[in-house]
């Protein structure tokens, strides 16, 4: 595998890690657990723009990685803002 194969699947991972730690599923390194979609989907984003300016210029095997991590944080981002909304809704009923 090449270096900078090697160095871009380390930043994805890097963008991934740390949006699932916005997401509340894993303790950021102080051992906090908190949850921060609007950090997510900034994330998200960035994962995304990365995949459209590599696009041609990386192998299908870490396209498909990237693309797999996308839609696994998309998912949970929709999970966790959907929670997030019905929680405010309970709340505001009380």
């Amino acid at each position: 595998m090449l270096k900078n194969d090697q160095l871009l699947r380390q930043l994805v991972y890097m963008f991934h890690t740390s949006a699932i730690q916005g997401l509340g599923i894993i303790a950021d390194p102080s051992g906090k657990v908190t949850l921060n979609l609007e950090y997510v989907s900034q994330t998200i984003d960035l994962m995304k723009m990365l995949k459209d300016k590599t696009k041609g210029n990386i192998t299908v095997e870490i396209e498909r990685e990237l693309d797999g991590l996308i839609s696994e944080l998309n998912l949970n981002y929709m999970s966790e803002k959907s929670n997030t909304q019905n929680e405010v809704k309970n709340e505001l009923k009380i």
